[in-house]
């Protein structure tokens, strides 16, 4: 991709109207527009990262063996009478009337639909255990909006449905999310920590909040150093193996973690000093076990193996993509903008040609180019007559991980300079070992 044909609207100066790191940054470098609050459109860098973050979440949630659906934005609200939550959401709901006069929803979430979906063709416990999962757009109409993608009224979810027969099968449901979340956040470039969440009238522990440590972070957090260290399972984990996965899941949740609502100052206490760690935290996802709380009022049930009608216990889990791309940003970041994970940004090789129309400068930018792109990197090539400075104030603030440095001095000897984003190493390198190692990454 040429930068002289992208559309990337870069903002030199910090809004105004935003008030942490990853919403000035997003604005800054063209990720998004504010249409109005809480509401945003992503432009071209940002619906890229935005794709990849969904792209890694599906790849794990299919690991798991959730399959995808995707249901309505908007919803009727007769099946949210059924389920009695209706009148009880509050006024984050944003309830509408269509042109036959019938109440509407915009969805805020989905256990109503899905269960609707479930109930019209699931009888028998033969078909269980099954998760289904979605990723569409939500809508609530928080009061007050802020801190941009972070907590905003129109939001990207990931919701994911577990229906089982019993609970025994519902907590290897949850166990396998669990470590499908692990799996998830780590590959996103995160330092996930699962946090007991409350479960309110549903009771037991089957609740956790997924949090990604943060100066920035929103809320208290207090855990045993010990997570830093934990192994994260790999790609050859057996998501079939309910006693591994169940096995991992109490690696994950012996020591100690709490956000500020659940922490347990005696516990804490407990924790050796040198092993806690309090800081600020991000929560990126959370899962939950809710049993029966929506089958029984919406008669969701299967003949079990006992020839008997059972209504099936129920688990939902979420992720926020869009949120998340703040947090990667809140937990990613210096001075100079944005350091995205590889797994996650917009282009892998930014190439920054020092003098664009120099026909020597353009012939070896345009070889580096469709060099890498063979190779299966995906490229921004700086072709702009912007001055040095600017060019890469640019490619800092966007964040790319690879930056390859185009001039005429480096030319003339046969290099160009390799910058790492990450961690601003940088090499001269000659150019004809890249060509020859067809775009692989220095």
């Amino acid at each position: 991709m040429r930068l002289s044909r992208y559309f990337l609207p870069i903002l030199k100066e910090n809004p105004r109207e935003a008030e942490i790191v990853s919403h000035r940054l997003m604005l800054r470098a063209g990720m998004l527009r504010q249409q109005g609050a809480g509401s945003f459109s992503w432009l071209p860098l940002g619906k890229r990262v935005l794709d990849k973050v969904c792209k890694v979440i599906r790849e794990e949630q299919n690991r798991a063996g959730a399959l995808e659906i995707l249901m309505p934005t908007i919803q009727s609200a007769d099946l949210w009478r059924e389920s009695g939550r209706y009148d009880d959401y509050g006024k984050e709901m944003l309830r509408i009337t269509d042109r036959h006069e019938r109440d509407m929803l915009y969805g805020p979430t989905n256990e109503e639909m899905v269960t609707d979906i479930f109930r019209s063709y699931v009888k028998s416990y033969k078909d269980l255990p099954l998760n289904l999962y979605h990723i569409q757009w939500k809508f609530r109409d928080e009061v007050r909006p802020r801190f941009g993608v972070m907590r905003s009224r129109e939001f990207l979810m990931k919701d994911a449905y577990s229906f089982d027969l019993d609970f025994e099968g519902a907590k290897a449901a949850y166990n396998r999310m669990f470590v499908s979340y692990l799996r998830t956040f780590t590959r996103l470039g995160l330092k996930a920590i699962p946090m007991r969440a409350d479960t309110g009238p549903i009771g037991g522990d089957l609740s956790h909040e997924f949090i990604i440590l943060a100066d920035t972070g929103e809320s208290q957090v207090y855990c045993n150093r010990e997570f830093l260290e934990l192994p994260v399972p790999g790609a050859d984990t057996d998501f079939s193996d309910d006693h591994g996965i169940a096995g991992i899941v109490k690696d994950w949740t012996t020591p100690y973690a709490a956000t500020d609502e659940m922490h347990d100052e005696a516990v804490w206490e407990s924790v050796p000093e040198g092993d806690r760690l309090a800081a600020r935290g991000i929560e990126v996802g959370h899962i939950f076990h809710f049993g029966t709380k929506y089958s029984k009022p919406m008669n969701a049930k299967v003949t079990g193996p006992d020839g008997k009608d059972h209504f099936v216990s129920m688990g939902s889990y979420g992720i926020g993509p869009s949120r998340l791309v703040a947090a990667i940003i809140e937990a990613s970041h210096d001075e100079n903008g944005i350091i995205w994970p590889e797994a996650v940004a917009p282009f892998d090789v930014a190439i920054i040609n020092m003098k664009a129309g120099d026909p020597e400068c353009d012939r070896v930018c345009a070889e580096l180019e469709a060099a890498y792109e063979a190779a299966g990197h995906e490229v921004l090539l700086d072709d702009t007559d912007q001055r040095p400075g600017a060019k890469f104030a640019t490619t800092d603030l966007i964040g790319i991980p690879t930056q390859v440095i185009v001039g005429p001095r480096g030319i003339a000897e046969g290099q160009v300079e390799v910058k790492r984003r990450a961690t601003g190493e940088r090499e001269n390198k000659p150019i004809a070992e890249l060509l020859a190692q067809s775009g692989a990454k220095a």
